[in-house]
């Protein structure tokens, strides 16, 4: 057999070290089917990566051709290297793929840019790759099926300690103007055998993390059914990334999730905004009131994450009607909120709309927002600082029981929230380290002249050891943990089943957190009790995402007011 003649390096370069690049493995299994004697060498870097390294990695051995894919992540970035390549190694032929190839303005000689999907690239392309005669431009055609990117040895060595990205599907069904899939509704499915045939490939090598880049996975959502019964029933520690619609949630999908195993699936769900202007202006078609249905029960399960998308600076959106869109998302109660700017790239339908809708955008990637019609630049860095105040009290499993306390209260979340960042913004709290306990001392500081500040100080104190904690931070340490303890290993019986039996009560008291609450956080936490009681915190978790410790009320004849 010939051994290689020439070697090529595919270089991908990504945000961070446990990411992937799927067009790598695309583009390395056309190259040997095109290219059978070449050799390939898969090159996976991040953009935070020491620039003069990655340029000396890049360039090592003399390779034949470089290959990169162009991403508004890494566009700046990758500029750079081409522009400095081309001086280091003149002459060497460098080929650019990736959806924003055309975007990334003027380029040296040795640049070969390549549109569209690698797998509808023409003969032509490889026999100039092969004689040396490469032209500065290629467009694949679009094709109608794809292959299984991955060779089995990827899953211990490329992929080693990085997520796993597959596709069932390429292509959306929606048309969303700040999209760059916008351009095309067309939609390419594997059959469900292949999918499930790849899917096992890829479990055995029993990856902690696949996640899956359909742009709506459950577009067709008795596909979508199929898949995750499948998952279900291979009964891995493996979890699963999703992007979804939720209006495309049937009765029969939520009757099934509610049965899934705890943390098999993450749900990644965009709802952008809830108001009907906004989205008629970014022609994106969504049943509001059945999306937002379908978050709130699938919060109410709890077995899955959920992870919210609101998008900042969306046209004909204003102050009032975003206010709108955050609290009917919150109403739902999801795992995480996210809100970014908007990002107007290159290519987008929407680009071609920045006067209409008066988008002042930056000039460098990643091209976000800085104003619009309806809102100007003040409103929208207060909401882009209240979306960072969010992240941070919100995003996290320290105050649920604050959130629950909230909407059950009906109280206004936005209203919270803009206060919260009043305070936040006083105390520097974004030029801090946001600690648990820092938040809490927040929280207590901005709650303190409410008619409910005692009860939701016990809240955070019931939160707070939930997490796990074995001492109450200063700011609420009411009683000591430690005499807690101490009377209640005096005053509770030698035997306390199913708790513990005469044997074991040393290790209870030993390992359990104790603390006193009143009877109304008791019935606010939703744990039985007629009167107030201690509360012991158990070494083990509750079943679930969050891995809270299971908190036990004991009996009442132990209640002592401190």
């Amino acid at each position: 057999m010939d051994k290689p003649q020439v070697g090529h390096r595919l270089v991908a370069l990504n945000c961070r070290y446990t990411h992937s690049c799927l067009a790598l493995f695309y583009l390395r299994n056309a190259v040997e089917q095109n290219l059978p004697i070449v050799s390939v060498e898969l090159l996976q870097l991040t953009i935070n990566d020491p620039y003069y390294q990655t340029l000396l990695r890049i360039s090592a051995g003399n390779p034949g051709v470089l290959f990169f894919s162009a991403y508004i992540w890494n566009g700046r970035y990758l500029r750079r290297l081409l522009q400095d390549l081309a001086r280091l190694c003149p002459g060497k032929p460098m080929v650019i793929g990736g959806p924003q190839a055309e975007f990334l303005g003027p380029l040296p000689d040795e640049c070969t840019l390549v549109l569209g999907e690698i797998e509808g690239l023409a003969p032509s392309f490889y026999q100039d790759l092969i004689l040396g005669e490469l032209k500065p431009l290629y467009v694949a055609e679009p094709k109608a099926e794809f292959s299984f990117p991955y060779h089995q040895q990827d899953f211990t060595s490329h992929l080693q300690n990085r997520q796993i990205l597959y596709e069932t599907s390429r292509g959306c069904p929606f048309t969303c103007s700040y999209c760059l899939s916008a351009s095309s509704t067309r939609v390419m499915r594997k059959e469900l055998h292949v999918v499930e045939q790849e899917l096992q490939q890829i479990l055995a090598a029993k990856p902690p993390l696949v996640k899956l880049v359909d742009r709506t996975f459950n577009d067709s959502p008795e596909r979508a059914l199929a898949i995750w019964k499948f998952l279900a029933e291979c009964r891995m520690q493996t979890r699963f990334h999703f992007e979804v619609a939720p209006d495309r949630f049937t009765p029969e999908i939520l009757d099934f999730l509610a049965t899934v195993q705890p943390g098999l699936f993450q749900f990644e769900i965009g709802i952008q905004s809830t108001n009907a202007t906004t989205l008629a202006a970014v022609n994106r078609k969504m049943d509001v009131e059945r999306a937002l249905a379908a978050i709130g029960r699938l919060a109410e399960q709890g077995n899955i994450h959920l992870h919210v998308d609101l998008i900042l600076g969306l046209p004909e959106d204003n102050l009032q009607s975003f206010a709108d869109s955050f609290r009917h998302v919150f109403s739902c109660r999801p795992h995480y909120i996210q809100m970014g700017l908007l990002k107007v790239l290159p290519g987008t339908p929407i680009a071609k709309e920045v006067e209409t809708h008066g988008l002042l955008v930056c000039h460098e990637p990643p091209f976000e927002v800085l104003s619009t019609n309806t809102m100007d630049r003040e409103e929208l860095a207060e909401l882009y600082l209240f979306g960072e105040c969010v992240e941070r009290f919100y995003n996290n499993r320290y105050f649920p029981s604050l959130y629950q306390h909230m909407v059950k209260n009906g109280e206004d979340p936005f209203a919270f929230f803009m206060g919260l960042l009043t305070l936040c913004i006083e105390r520097d709290f974004f030029q801090r380290a946001a600690t648990q306990e820092l938040m809490t001392e927040l929280l207590l500081e901005y709650t303190s002249g409410r008619a409910d500040a005692d009860l939701l100080r016990e809240l955070f104190c019931y939160d707070w050891l939930r997490c796990g904690h074995r001492f109450l931070p200063g700011c609420l340490a009411v009683t000591s943990i430690a005499d807690v303890r101490t009377k209640l290993r005096k005053s509770m019986p030698q035997e306390l089943p199913p708790l513990y039996s005469s044997a074991e009560r040393n290790r209870f008291f030993k390992q359990g957190i104790f603390n006193w609450f009143s009877v109304a956080a008791l019935e606010k936490l939703g744990l039985q009790a007629e009167k107030g009681s201690a509360v012991c915190f158990l070494v083990e978790s509750e079943p679930g995402l969050q891995g809270w410790r299971q908190a036990v009320v004991l009996p009442a004849s132990t209640r002592e007011i401190p």
